[in-house]
């Protein structure tokens, strides 16, 4: 006899067996492998374009208003502040400059989405089960809203390279360390093709393409990433000794001993007008 017990055992089991379903049909052997730790190649330092140096040697395809953002970001660094680098408040690198990967990352890959998993930041989502961007959950953020698709480029049954792309930011965000500034209306359209490299299946190449308002032209980098097969991984929050304080669009800092220090020559005590007694 069908009781009641029953019917509440199925009821609570549906959920379950409707997320086993699509676990037992995803094959792997129709995706690549990229599993393991991947990290930035020994002498590839965080700047954007890993061929050339940081800051103006980058020559970023900067219209003017823009270019001048960057200029003085790193006059303000050279005099100790801290420029355009947000990154020093604990937001998110935000994209693209998450993918410069100043911290390790891990790739997880199912039919519906593949996770990009960081140790400093929140995992990147890049959905692959033809949605569009007016997705219910596309909402603006620091790393955008990324829709991907496979390909297999070479013929033999089983994808290869990952192309997505990504869009619907919030700021601000830049490209690396020196403050190279995107456009703050969010407006950013970036792409990527994502592959492991023909000759070395430990070596992963991203091809990224920024389109956005602060350009004259599309800017495209290749970023390389090495695969450590044995890896540990360990918890990197940003909050838990940062020492670099803003107060009143001021740089900061506080000292070995808990006390606020300038970073800057003759730089002004930040504004204590609540702290004043009346």
């Amino acid at each position: 006899m069908f009781d009641r017990t029953s019917a509440g055992a199925l009821a609570l089991a549906a959920p379950l067996l409707l997320s086993i379903g699509p676990a037992q049909a995803h094959d792997e052997t129709k995706y690549p492998d990229w599993g393991g730790m991947w990290r930035r190649p020994p002498g590839v330092g965080i700047q954007w374009d890993e061929t050339k140096r940081p800051g103006l040697a980058q020559q970023a395809p900067l219209r003017p208003e823009f270019q001048k953002v960057l200029e003085d970001s790193i006059l303000d660094q050279k005099a100790g502040g801290q420029g355009g680098d947000f990154r020093v408040t604990c937001v998110s690198n935000g994209m693209p400059r998450l993918m410069t990967i100043v911290r390790q990352h891990e790739f997880f890959i199912t039919p519906w989405v593949t996770l990009v998993v960081y140790e400093n930041n929140l995992p990147r989502r890049i959905y692959t089960d033809g949605r569009g961007f007016d997705a219910e959950d596309n909402v603006p953020s620091f790393g955008g809203y990324s829709i991907g698709k496979w390909l297999d480029t070479d013929g033999d049954g089983r994808f290869d390279t990952l192309e997505a792309e990504t869009r619907n930011f919030k700021g601000p965000r830049n490209y690396e360390q020196s403050g190279i500034p995107l456009h703050p209306d969010g407006e950013s359209i970036i792409k990527e093709r994502i592959h492991l490299d023909n000759n070395d299946k430990n070596t992963m190449l991203n091809e990224i393409t920024v389109i956005d308002n602060a350009l004259t032209r599309p800017w495209t980098v290749v970023k390389h990433y090495r695969r450590q097969k044995e890896h540990n991984w360990y918890e990197d929050l940003c909050s838990e000794n940062n020492n670099h304080v803003q107060i009143g669009g001021q740089d900061f800092m506080l000292s070995a001993d808990g006390y606020l220090m300038p970073t800057k020559k003759d730089q002004a005590p930040p504004d204590l007008r609540y702290f004043t007694k009346k």
